[in-house]
């Protein structure tokens, strides 16, 4: 499997006093299935002060999935990796190839894979959350909230393994999407999302705020109040059912931030996210 260390080459590249962990080692396209013949796949990035918990983040943004440059992708991930943890660059198959019923077994998928490859991956099984960002937070309460403990019966070892979270952060996600969903034969199909135009007897399914249980994962939800995409008021929602079922979990409204932090909102979701990580991951990084 093909390895490469960002070194400081790289980190010269940026401003005094960045911060940036001088050593992360970056395994690129590691292949956690196939659909269709094609091949489904996560970057690994390792910090070198590794703590042995894992973070995912689902790589969606509209169900849409696409790879990234390993620098641009480090600097994403780098409060995470500063704080110790090996976070997994999640890809799935992506609208507007594939509908939403499609998609969320290929994260699912892809915990069941590094579940199961923990040792060599360099990480503990029960010490794995789940982050994303929109499209990637309603994948991320998806894992988190309708896990399962794998399939016994399966010949594939990957779907015989369980698909359980530690944690969940989700920021701005959609919670619903029995209004979203949309049949492809209809007039009204989804040209902006492809990936809502599926049956609409699937929404349920694929509806976080319908799979809540008690023994959920402890589950962090970030939104903005002037979020014009996805309103804040899924975010409530999906805090009101947590706590109605006595999950722990939490809700951060940043005021007048929209879809997408930025700035010191940015600052202040990530902070907020590296700390609950932290928490209940088992490497606290606050008092």
């Amino acid at each position: 499997m093909p390895r490469m260390i960002l070194v400081v080459a790289l980190l010269s590249l940026l401003a005094p006093g960045s911060g940036w962990a001088q050593d992360v080692t970056v395994t690129p396209d590691v292949v956690y299935g196939h659909k269709y013949g094609m091949a489904l796949t996560f970057d690994v990035f390792e910090p070198a002060n590794a703590n042995g918990a894992g973070v995912l983040n689902v790589v969606s943004g509209g169900w849409r999935s696409a790879w990234r440059p390993h620098d641009v992708s480090q600097a994403r991930y780098q409060a995470l990796l500063d704080a110790g943890f090996t976070v997994f660059a999640v890809r799935h198959g992506s609208s507007p190839k594939y509908v939403l019923p499609e998609i969320v077994p290929d994260v699912r998928r892809a915990v069941r894979y590094i579940r199961l490859n923990a040792r060599r991956l360099g990480v503990d099984p029960e010490r794995l959350g789940v982050w994303g960002g929109s499209a990637g937070g309603h994948l991320s309460l998806m894992l988190g909230l309708g896990a399962d403990r794998g399939d016994p019966s399966a010949e594939d070892a990957v779907l015989r393994s369980g698909n359980r979270v530690a944690a969940v952060v989700a920021y701005y996600p959609p919670v619903d999407l029995r209004p979203l969903a949309r049949g492809i034969t209809t007039e009204n199909a989804n040209t902006r999302f492809p990936a809502l135009n599926f049956d609409p007897s699937e929404a349920s399914s694929i509806s976080p705020i319908v799979h809540v249980s008690g023994d959920d994962p402890p589950t962090l939800l970030i939104h903005g109040d002037a979020d014009g995409l996805v309103p804040v008021s899924n975010s409530h929602d999906m805090y009101a059912a947590l706590q109605e079922r006595g999950v722990e979990s939490k809700v951060i409204i940043i005021p007048g931030a929209g879809h997408g932090f930025r700035g010191a909102d940015a600052e202040l979701a990530m902070t907020a996210l590296v700390d609950w990580f932290g928490i209940h991951l088992g490497a606290r990084t606050s008092n």
